[in-house]
């Protein structure tokens, strides 16, 4: 596969991945659904916007970065071929690996910590001292009062984060190769398309 067809199939597949961090994000905080908790009742981990900001606008700006590297030429088939827009690629993925590990420390953490919940009639967040162990223990889960479901909300969406968050860091690294290769070597679309 040459250089430009795997930097657009890249690119293509960056973008909903950072989409579906920025919505998982928002989600993160209108806990079941409703806004009423939003003001002081949400997790450190959440107002960190980590799906908003790492593994969201921060692999989103790579993604598209992809995608034009793996448009033609921005000297036609003449001088340079892609290798202008690889090299932005390049940076743009390291960019996107920063990003995407943003995202997955805080979302690990955000599992690991659990949610700010009302318990015995005190906010605080009562299951950091389960080390995570209250994620195999789903009695625990209903000890939190209020927000409603909020353990389950934030397993879910925290679980998403971080799922996604592997696979761009994944992604982002096979650019990073990619794209790097391609401004040594350029696009072998190029040569494809050029006339006989």
């Amino acid at each position: 596969m040459c250089t430009g067809k795997c930097a657009r199939c890249v690119g293509l597949s960056l973008i909903p991945l950072s989409l579906v961090c920025i919505v998982a994000n928002a989600l993160l905080l209108v806990p079941n659904g409703e806004t009423t908790w939003t003001n002081g009742h949400l997790s450190l981990q959440v107002w960190l916007m980590a799906g908003f900001i790492g593994g969201g606008l921060m692999v989103l700006c790579p993604g598209i970065a992809a995608v034009r590297a793996g448009g033609k030429g921005c000297c036609g088939a003449g001088c340079c071929g892609n290798r202008c827009r690889m090299l932005r690629s390049v940076f743009s993925s390291a960019f996107g690996v920063l990003g995407a590990l943003y995202c997955l420390s805080v979302s690990g953490a955000g599992l690991r910590i659990g949610p700010k919940c009302l318990m015995n009639g005190k906010w605080s967040y009562h299951l950091e001292d389960t080390s995570g162990a209250y994620l195999l223990n789903r009695t625990q889960w209903d000890l939190c009062e209020q927000p409603p479901h909020v353990v389950p909300w934030n397993v879910t969406l925290f679980s998403l984060l971080v799922a996604a968050s592997c696979l761009e860091i994944v992604l982002c690294g096979i650019q990073l190769v990619n794209a790097t290769i391609g401004v040594f070597c350029g696009d072998c679309r190029r040569k494809e398309g050029a006339p006989h």
